[in-house]
């Protein structure tokens, strides 16, 4: 097996693990009302889902579009799930005023 062969198979590996992953969490909140909540990790798991597989694209020679739209799906989902963090916070910190 050559080494981009086996870059591209840990890849998909980790890709299916982290899909299972997020699927666990949520049947798990699902089915007991404990762990964590879906809108507490579902931006943070796409966002990393999108970094692999604009990687996977890379090492399977797609083309730059493919990747671009990997990674610019990767971006917004960090740049939302940063900005609802920090709403958050602000609304729970007291003594933080808000713009009117």
């Amino acid at each position: 097996m050559s080494d981009l062969s086996l870059i591209r198979w840990l890849l998909d590996a980790v890709i299916v693990f982290t899909v299972l992953e997020g699927l666990g969490l949520w049947l798990h909140h699902r089915l007991t009302g404990q762990g964590l909540a879906p809108n507490d990790y579902a931006l943070n798991m796409l966002s990393g889902l999108c970094l692999m597989l604009a990687v996977r694209a890379a090492v399977s020679s797609l083309a730059w579009p493919w990747i671009a739209v990997c990674l610019s799906a990767s971006g917004l989902a960090h740049g939302w799930d940063l900005q609802r963090r920090w709403q958050r916070q602000r609304s729970t910190t007291p003594g933080v005023s808000r713009p009117s």
